[in-house]
């Protein structure tokens, strides 16, 4: 099987098989004549020599040219009666080159065994016999290597018996011989390669043809373009098959119908009576007019209605006249541009309306609220913008996946969908931020659809089988009375929706004048402290954490202070809320982390460093490795660093929590649960995710001794803990009486100002050497030195 194109280029796969199947076709016409020439040359021999050469060799290569010959025949039959597969096509190829093998082979024993021998007139018949024989490759030639299969034995039987007969004669016969068998094999190569090259064109164009009309069906069967023609009757002529798809009728209601009917015919499919047909639309009437007049028209839409559903066409035309001017009809073409039309209509909804929802965008938001706010202006009516954002949906997000929490949004605007009432605008201005422009009679108006959106919106959802909970915080601000423009009005409701938030889950506020003033200062805080970070503002102090058995310190804790340059210091109460909520708690934290390390470092062991940590600052991805990145700068034993988080943590647990919890308890950190007792507490998150230590709240200490109930809530902790094998921190322990009532209890450590408040670095190593004096002093000395200390 011929394995490359013309010329040097490899013959793609595709075309081997087609090829080989072509080589044959042209080889195989020949084979009668082969067949026939080889016996009669086999009968010639035989005759010549009968007597003069062994009988038994003279029969034994008539028997090896006929068996050939008659092999070549059957085998030339059976493939014009088949239909080769490639197995096949691979075996007649293989079948061929036996044969040719076998025929050469079998004539190559002629020159050997019969010219040494021969007289010169016998001589003379074996040469022109064996120079006859090679004239075979020019009907082998299609299949090369096949010619070359059966003139190589000739040549090489031919050559050998005229250079051994040794005359001066046979030896420039023999070269003359092999110069001859070379010329057969070049031309029969140079025939080859031309028929290889016409076959592979063949094929490729066949292929490229083929290729052609796929794309021309393709085009003609879905191509938004068709052609259409009419006589001068106005009818129809040439329907095209796409023309018939497109208008919904057949081609033999087409043919020779009016021009009118693609349009009136297409509103009403089925229609057979012309007074049945409704008038067609004004674009459509307008069409028909000018093909009536004879006019030209330039891409014309338009609609038509096709088994019920809309499309849009767009239509050209214009009339053809004869040499002599006489009106031949109209050609044109026509277009659907249904799908562009609908990608018109559906960007235009996305420009105004939100696409998971289906609610107002904040687009078209900001359009209508403009229009409210000038109406309320304008008239002195009033209109409420209820700012919504949803508490809780985060974690939702978070544990379940993007997929359920849209489906939550889905639902969430169904329901404030149906509490609208008529005049509301319902917008999602994205993420699960809402808003409801309302027209109300005043703020009571407002307020009461507000707590009716907190009720319903807290209403559980089953989602998927999964039973979910959120809640909702409203702001709201009143047009004209707080702002007279949308950009105002929402700004101010932003203002009130931070009040609801910060009050807790589930509540609506009202704006009032006195929360920009607390904003504008919010905002330059956050301003001062961004300086104040990059201009070394910050510093820690470290409060001592006294063991309650011997009176020695066992740890301190990290304390952030700032002195704002110029204004002195400011309170962390005031500045660290405004870091977490503008991010900058994850600088704030890091470098917390590396200072307080550093610190510890130099510090006796076992002392440990305690660290608070922002929830926002523990929920982030790469906390662990900040963590890991000061214990390693530090040189800091993971055990002596002690990180105290608060139960929010828990309460938002997420994916990325739960890791950060495992791997800070296999790196060895210790975690201290702090202000336990307060807010959201529950006995599980101690089963779930096991704590080193939990820190009672100064709240419960500050009334130990006069409130039964907190004494009995420190008791019951304590209890908890011995049970857990837990530590216990007491804080703002501020009297000898507190220090000895949780001393009589078991607590362990105790940290407030009785021992000492929190200190700079400076004298960190004086509390360390001082403080077993000062709790001995306390405990175990007379009243009057107790009072001394």
């Amino acid at each position: 099987m011929s394995g490359a194109a013309p010329g040097r280029t490899a013959l793609p796969d595709r075309y081997r098989i087609a090829l080989a199947t072509g080589q044959l076709g042209e080889t195989l016409p020949f084979a009668p004549y082969i067949a026939l020439t080889h016996v009669v040359v086999a009968v010639t021999v035989l005759l010549l020599f009968w007597g003069d050469a062994p009988t038994a060799y003279l029969l034994a290569l008539l028997a090896g040219a006929v068996v050939p010959a008659a092999a070549c025949l059957a085998g030339a039959g059976f493939c014009r009666r088949a239909r080769l597969s490639a197995a096949r096509v691979g075996t007649a190829h293989a079948a061929v080159r036996l044969l040719a093998l076998t025929l050469g082979l079998a004539w190559a024993t002629m020159p050997v065994a019969l010219f040494v021998r021969a007289d010169a007139d016998h001589s003379l018949y074996v040469v022109a016999l064996c120079a006859g024989l090679m004239a075979t490759a020019y009907a082998l030639g299609p299949i090369r290597h096949v010619a070359t299969l059966f003139v190589l034995p000739v040549v090489a039987g031919g050559f050998v018996a005229l250079a051994a007969r040794g005359d001066d004669v046979s030896r420039t016969l023999a070269i003359l011989f092999v110069v001859y068998a070379a010329f057969v094999l070049f031309t029969t190569g140079r025939m080859a390669r031309l028929s290889t090259g016409r076959m592979v064109d063949r094929l490729r164009v066949a292929e490229q043809n083929e290729t052609i009309g796929l794309l021309l069906n393709d085009f003609t069967e879905n191509a938004s373009e068709w052609l259409w023609e009419t006589g001068p009757d106005g009818r129809f002529q040439n329907v095209s098959q796409r023309l018939v798809q497109i208008s919904g009728q057949s081609a033999a209601q087409l043919l020779q119908a009016p021009f009118e009917t693609l349009l009136r015919g297409a509103k009403t499919a089925g229609a057979e009576i012309e007074g049945a047909r409704p008038a067609p639309g004004a674009a459509a009437a307008e069409i028909i007019a000018l093909v009536a007049g004879r006019q030209a028209f330039r891409e014309r839409v338009v609609e038509v209605g096709i088994a019920g559903a809309a499309q849009w066409w767009r239509l050209s035309g214009k009339p053809l006249y004869g040499p002599s001017g006489e009106f031949l009809g109209f050609h044109g073409i026509g277009a659907d541009i249904t799908a562009a039309r609908q990608s018109e209509a559906r960007i235009a909804y996305l420009a105004s309306y939100d696409s998971l929802t289906g609610l107002a965008n904040r687009a078209l938001f900001q359009d209508l609220a403009s229009m409210e706010c000038e109406r309320a202006e304008r008239m002195g009516v009033t209109c409420a913008l209820l700012y919504l954002d949803l508490d809780g949906f985060k974690i939702v997000n978070d544990t379940f996946g993007h997929a359920l929490g849209d489906a939550l949004l889905t639902r969430v605007a169904t329901r404030l969908a149906a509490l609208a009432r008529p005049g509301d605008l319902v917008a999602r201005l994205g993420g699960d931020e809402f808003a409801i422009l309302h027209p109300c009679a005043d703020a009571d108006d407002a307020l009461a659809l507000a707590r009716a959106v907190i009720g319903q919106i807290s209403v559980p959802y089953v989602i998927d089988g999964v039973q979910v909970e959120i809640g909702v915080s409203i702001g709201i601000a009143l047009a004209p009375h707080d702002a007279t423009t949308p950009e105002t009005l929402l700004g101010r409701a932003d203002l009130a929706l931070y009040r609801a938030k910060a009050a807790g889950r589930g509540e609506v506020s009202e704006f009032t004048p006195d929360l920009e003033a607390s904003v504008l200062k919010r905002r330059d805080l956050e301003v001062d402290l961004k300086r104040a970070i990059a201009q070394g503002e910050l510093s820690l102090h470290y409060q001592p954490l006294v063991g309650l058995v011997r009176g020695e310190v066992r740890g301190f804790e990290a304390l952030l202070r700032w002195t704002r340059d110029p204004g002195g210091p400011v309170s962390p109460a005031d500045f660290i809320p405004v870091a977490e909520a503008s991010g900058l708690i994850a600088v704030i934290g890091r470098w917390v982390l590396q200072e307080a390390c550093r610190e510890a470092a130099r510090w006796p062991e076992p002392i440990r460093i305690a660290v608070n940590i922002s929830p926002t600052q523990f929920r982030h991805a790469d906390f662990v490795l900040d963590v890991f990145q000061a214990l390693e700068d530090s040189g800091l034993a993971p055990d002596r660093l002690e990180l105290e988080i608060t139960e929010s943590v828990f309460f938002e647990m997420n994916g990325t929590t739960v890791s950060n919890l495992k791997e800070l308890r296999a790196l060895g950190v210790r975690i201290a649960l702090d202000d336990f007792g307060t807010g959201y507490s529950s006995l599980s998150y101690l089963i779930r995710f096991p704590v080193d230590k939990i820190k009672i709240d100064r709240s419960f200490i500050n009334e130990m001794g006069t409130r039964h109930e907190c004494l009995a809530i420190i008791e019951a902790i304590l209890t908890l803990a011995r049970e857990l094998s837990i530590t216990v921190t007491a804080e703002g322990v501020e009297t000898v009486e507190q220090a000895a009532m949780l001393r009589a209890r078991g607590c362990d450590d105790i940290q407030g100002f009785l021992f000492s408040p929190g200190r700079p670095r400076a004298e960190v190593d004086g509390l360390i050497a001082a403080l077993p004096g000062r709790f001995a002093s306390i405990f175990f000395a007379a009243p009057e030195a107790r009072a001394a200390a």
